[in-house]
């Protein structure tokens, strides 16, 4: 058998080789390279101008109209007329006779016996008489009392 020979060994180091770099830096700084001092002057002068101005005036008319409407009306031109209607709330009071309500009322007849017992008196008329031929014999009526 032949020997196998064994592979030889590698040994691997690493460096680590810096590397640099150059930037650039740009700033900006104030410098005073003089100074300014500003007074201010006051001049007069006159000066004459000229401008066309216009006024208007107006007359306000009250209309009293008094008619209830149920939406309120635009203002409309009439003419060179500017109308504007002028609205006030009013309050309305209405009395009106309403049916509450209604009584019925029904009679009822009902019969019925009742039994009562009372005293009641009366008076008699006993007349007796006297006969002679019968002077024995005595007789007795009883007359009821009329009412």
């Amino acid at each position: 058998m032949p020997q196998e020979r064994a592979p030889p060994e590698r040994t691997v180091s690493e460096e680590a080789v810096p590397l640099y770099e150059e930037t650039l830096s740009v700033g900006k700084r104030t410098v005073e390279t003089g100074r300014l001092r500003i007074t201010t002057v006051v001049r007069e002068r006159e000066e004459t101008v000229e401008q066309d101005l216009s006024s208007e005036a107006v007359e306000v008319l009250r209309v009293p109209v008094g008619r209830p409407v149920d939406a309120a009306p635009e203002p409309r031109y009439e003419g060179d007329v500017l109308i504007v209607p002028i609205l006030e709330e009013e309050l309305v009071v209405t009395k009106r006779l309403v049916l509450k309500e209604e009584l019925h009322i029904r009679k009822q007849t009902t019969r019925h016996t009742e039994r009562v017992t009372e005293t009641l008196r009366s008076e008699d008329a006993v007349v007796t008489r006297d006969d002679a031929a019968r002077a024995d014999a005595q007789r007795s009526e009883t007359l009821p009392s009329q009412e």
